[in-house]
């Protein structure tokens, strides 16, 4: 791979999922901040959202550890499969509001 490539490759944001076993308590959004908390129904919790290099992805993977979080798995997502997790999140949201309204 030639200096450009990598040079460009480092500019770009990447987007990540990051699945912990359990449901995430909320109070710890700020702790990953930029990243959306999704709820599973097979009692996981998934973080997503844009990461903007290698040392950012450590660091939240940090996060995780010094907070004893049980990591199940951390996954880079391509630009085009983003569109379709943003719109599950907001699919996941909108219901997710219209329960707790109901």
């Amino acid at each position: 791979m030639n200096q450009k490539a990598l040079t460009e490759d480092h500019r770009e944001s990447k987007f990540y999922e990051i699945c912990l076993k359990g449901h995430l308590n909320p109070r710890w959004m700020d702790k990953f901040a930029g990243l959306s908390f999704i709820y599973e129904s097979d009692g996981t919790t998934i973080l997503s959202g844009p990461v903007v290099d290698q040392a950012a992805l450590h660091g939240l993977l940090r996060i995780v550890r010094d907070l004893a979080l049980p990591l199940v798995s951390v996954n880079q997502i391509e630009l085009k499969q983003v569109n379709v997790l943003v719109a599950n999140i907001q699919t996941k949201n909108n219901h997710s509001t219209k329960e707790k309204n109901s």
